[in-house]
């Protein structure tokens, strides 16, 4: 019983209803002179007053006090709705309705944009937005790779990278398009650079979309170089094959010529068939069969490769260590075609060190980077390669070996590029070593 006066004193019908019953006595007795009965009635139309704006303050609270909560992200409270009035429980079921579609509004929100930062970070582009004063809204995992940055919320931050690039990025304008290059540990970096601008919540931003063009050069340049290699060995083949078949019949038909004309025809034969293998060797470039990917563990691959290295290079003071994470590791590409490129750096590493060294180290490194690539490094602590000579060593036909062919290098480019994945000298101040990289995308 109590509770149920307690329901009707809350409620807003009833302290309306006392507001206007008081109201209509009040003015009858005001009109009817009768002052007694006007205080009496003007003391209770002041309480029934005071009675509907502590209601009205009461529910006030409450909206005030959701919207503090939502505003500190606090969406577990609710309003108790029983053992009130109708009206109080209605504003209160009200009020958590409106905190529930607000709650499912920012849920929606938070979805959303964790889906969209998914997609950002799943493209091969980068992508920077950034404000007029340099200010980083956001970024993407790409763009952070390209830069060689792990954390990114100002452009001056890039003059640890290149001034160029700070310089570039601070100052370009919408619609713009650059391309710009700089050195860090990974080599020389060539990307492409365009802006596009929007309005952000009323803040003008940036848009930087930014490219790895270092594939596409190198394609440009091995595809040349197949293609100038293609003419040359054909040229030369057409040319000396006759020498040295037409040298090769002299000596048989004149076997009576003396001993000057048949020396000199022998060393045209000999000069000929040592050129027509040079060729042959140089034809290694321009005819890679195109690869037969298949699943293979690295494991047992590189304890393979490291037996053939020993068995092709006999140096055996150089110790040669193999690192694996994890031991279950798997690569996808052809096989055979992977040997060449391994057993070539291996190669290269243990003759950089040479036979004599008792110190000399050749470490392979396999694992897995951020970005899910499997990842081969060969290194040596032989000589390091000169500066001036590391921006030509995957060119065709460049060597400083004495005897050298210059195909190893270009060869092995040319199967990591038709395997999907790339190699390359990693360099810089801190790196003493010679480190090739295989990436395996």
């Amino acid at each position: 019983m109590r509770t149920f006066f307690r329901r009707i004193y809350n409620s807003l019908f009833f302290r309306l209803l006392l507001l206007v019953a008081f109201t209509v006595g009040l003015t009858w007795f005001v009109l009817a002179k009768d002052w007694t009965w006007v205080v009496f009635l003007a003391i209770g139309w002041l309480l029934a007053l005071l009675m509907v704006r502590s209601l009205y303050r009461q529910n006030a609270r409450k909206v005030a006090f959701m919207f503090d909560a939502i505003d500190n992200s606090d969406y577990a409270f609710k309003y108790a709705t029983k053992g009130s009035s109708s009206d109080d429980k209605l504003v209160s079921k009200s009020l958590n309705r409106i905190t529930q579609i607000l709650f499912q509004a920012k849920a929606d929100a938070i979805q959303k944009e964790k889906y969209y930062e998914l997609i950002m970070d799943s493209v091969n582009t980068g992508i920077i937005v950034l404000d007029d004063e340099g200010y980083i809204y956001q970024t993407n995992k790409e763009a952070l790779h390209l830069l060689g940055m792990n954390v990114f919320t100002h452009v001056k931050q890039l003059a640890k990278v290149d001034a160029g690039v700070e310089k570039l990025l601070r100052n370009i304008q919408p619609g713009e398009k650059h391309q710009l290059s700089f050195s860090n540990e990974r080599g020389t970096i060539n990307l492409s650079v365009r802006v596009s601008e929007m309005t952000l919540q009323t803040k003008h931003v940036r848009i930087v979309a930014i490219n790895d063009i270092n594939s596409e050069l190198d394609e440009k340049e091995i595809d040349s170089w197949i293609r100038l290699t293609r003419v040359l060995t054909h040229e030369i083949m057409n040319s000396v094959t006759p020498i040295t078949s037409l040298s090769e019949t002299l000596l048989s038909i004149h076997s009576e010529v003396n001993d000057e004309i048949r020396s000199g025809l022998e060393t045209i034969g000999a000069t000929g068939k040592g050129l027509i293998s040079f060729v042959e060797s140089y034809r290694k470039f321009t005819h890679i069969p195109t690869p037969d990917p298949s699943l293979f563990y690295v494991g047992k691959f590189l304890d393979r490769m490291v037996q053939l290295a020993r068995h092709h290079n006999h140096f055996p003071l150089i110790d040669i260590r193999v690192t694996i994470e994890p031991e279950d590791l798997i690569i996808y590409a052809d096989e055979n075609l992977i040997t060449q490129v391994v057993l070539n750096l291996l190669k290269n590493a243990m003759q950089a060190i040479g036979g004599e060294r008792s110190d000399g180290v050749v470490a392979i490194n396999a694992f897995v980077n951020d970005q899910e690539a499997v990842i081969i490094e060969v290194s040596n602590n032989g000589p390091i390669i000169p500066a001036e000579e590391v921006e030509h060593i995957f060119v065709p036909f460049f060597t400083t070996k004495e005897g050298g062919s210059g195909v190893g290098l270009s060869v092995s480019r040319q199967i990591m590029r038709l395997s999907g994945g790339s190699i390359s000298l990693k360099t810089g101040a801190n790196i003493k070593e010679t480190r090739f990289v295989l990436t395996f995308s």
